[in-house]
């Protein structure tokens, strides 16, 4: 059963992501995809994945946000028109059709905290219960995810650090070249 803040923010999510593919002035559709980003944080972080949350935040909401802004400064803005573009109606219909395709899955997702439920581990069960069954022994880490993420997972976890701090430099760079030099 979904909650009431998840169908609102379910909602939100939906109306930015349309309200960001129907704006006609880049500004405005920049700042609402940087809401639509931030609304995706909260909703990773509301379905207990704290690092996919932390990443989309950093990411989406933050370094993507700020670098199209500046690319935006430094671009010639045309004229007021109209608010909204006109959708293409053939890809409406398409992307509406996927979009009730995949909210006819929500059913078969557990609610969030639902011990009566197994971890949705279908596809490879063996590997789910190994890293449940040793995580502690293995890592000497109480906690499973932080096990897998930083344990098992280690490689991965560390590329991603990496895209996070790269992009972090990135936008320092490029606000210390703005701020020093006036280009």
């Amino acid at each position: 059963m979904i909650s009431g803040v998840e169908a609102a923010l379910f909602a939100f999510v939906v109306a930015t992501a349309l309200a960001t593919a129907l704006l006609r002035d880049v500004l405005a559709a920049i700042v609402v995809f940087a809401a639509y980003s931030l609304g995706m944080a909260i909703f990773y972080a509301f379905l207990l994945a704290p690092d996919v949350a932390m990443t989309e935040a950093a990411i989406g909401a933050g370094v993507t946000t700020l670098l199209m802004v500046l690319t935006l400064a430094k671009t010639v803005r045309s004229g007021r028109g109209t608010l909204f573009e006109r959708p293409n109606l053939k890809a409406l219909f398409v992307m509406g059709g996927l979009f009730l395709v995949l909210l006819a899955t929500f059913p078969e997702f557990p609610a969030v905290g639902d011990a009566s439920r197994e971890a949705i581990a279908w596809w490879n069960p063996a590997v789910t219960q190994h890293y449940i069954a040793n995580a502690y022994d293995q890592t000497g880490v109480t906690n499973a995810v932080t096990a897998v993420l930083a344990g098992y997972r280690g490689f991965d976890t560390f590329g991603e650090a990496t895209v996070v701090f790269a992009a972090g430099v990135a936008v320092l760079v490029v606000l210390n070249r703005e701020v020093f030099t006036g280009e």
